[in-house]
């Protein structure tokens, strides 16, 4: 995988609407928030756009993108939010330079749609916050350990023990995301490639038995088979129905690897919410499970 060039102060970052449409406030905080710690910043054309539930028509996100994955004087693209949108372009994306040029995608829960497109084609990505995190908290640490890492620092991470953990030690590449989105891919090309990889997922306001299925559709395609191990972030705002599916989101996950040996671990702070820290997808990572250490670490 290769690693685009970290930031320095003057880089350049590129603000883009992929998916939803955002509310400006949120796009002036991030910009005077980059502005403010060094960096020059480009809006793209359409970012403020609205096209019903998008930041515009197909078209014109696809040109906004495109632009900033070919531009070189971009070294990175801060996707604006999530929220839906990103499949109706992905297939429609030149890589030829980014692949030559490689600079860090940033964002997470629709972005992960390009996090697989980045990783299909050899380049490391960061799933984390976005504008309105910035807007909300320009100060939290979820924020400043993105731009330690796009300044070549390593970060880990801690979770508490969870009783549902499997315990174990591997390393290996990180990928993974949003659970919805990982799912909607499946059968196409951009289907995710899980093997010998450290998979992490999160979601949000699924129903519990979605969730089922989802892990099913998983399970019988491979993809839980061959890990290395698995990270579990947070499944915020699950749903349940009048009649109880009778398991909760992670004992939903526990059952769907049970007969498998990688280390699992529960409770990481990855997904939607407000302490939502950065993993560089496409990195080298060691997950270490034991009865008093939850850890994923940069290797």
């Amino acid at each position: 995988m290769k690693t685009p060039p970290y930031l320095s102060k003057g880089s350049r970052i590129a603000i883009v609407s992929p998916a939803g449409y955002i509310n400006p406030d949120f796009v002036a905080s991030a910009e005077s928030y980059l502005k403010s710690i060094g960096y020059e910043v480009e809006i793209s054309a359409h970012c403020l756009g609205r096209h019903n539930q998008m930041a515009g028509t197909d078209e014109e996100r696809l040109a906004d993108l495109q632009q900033a994955l070919d531009n070189p004087e971009i070294d990175a693209i801060l996707c604006s939010r999530g929220g839906y949108g990103v499949n109706h372009i992905i297939d429609k994306l030149n890589m030829s330079k980014f692949k030559k040029h490689p600079k860090w995608i940033l964002g997470f829960s629709d972005i992960t749609n390009l996090h697989i497109l980045a990783s299909q084609n050899g380049v490391k990505s960061m799933h984390c916050q976005m504008a309105k995190a910035i807007h909300n908290n320009p100060n939290a640490e979820c924020i400043s350990d993105i731009f330690k890492i796009l300044q070549g620092e390593k970060i880990s991470y801690t979770a508490e023990p969870n009783e549902l953990n499997r315990k174990g030690t591997a390393k290996g590449t990180l990928i993974g995301g949003n659970m919805s989105i990982i799912y909607s891919l499946q059968g196409t090309d951009f289907a995710i490639d899980c093997d010998d990889k450290i998979l992490f997922i999160e979601d949000l306001n699924e129903y519990l038995y979605h969730l089922d299925r989802m892990l099913i559709n998983l399970k019988m395609s491979g993809k839980l088979a061959k890990l290395r191990g698995l990270v579990v972030g947070t499944f915020s705002d699950m749903k349940d129905n009048a009649s109880p599916f009778g398991r909760t989101a992670y004992e939903i996950v526990k059952a769907h690897t049970d007969e498998y040996s990688y280390p699992v671990g529960f409770g990481f702070p990855i997904g939607h919410i407000d302490d939502n820290r950065p993993l560089v997808e496409g990195g080298t990572y060691k997950l270490e499970i034991t009865d008093t250490i939850c850890t994923l670490k940069m290797a």
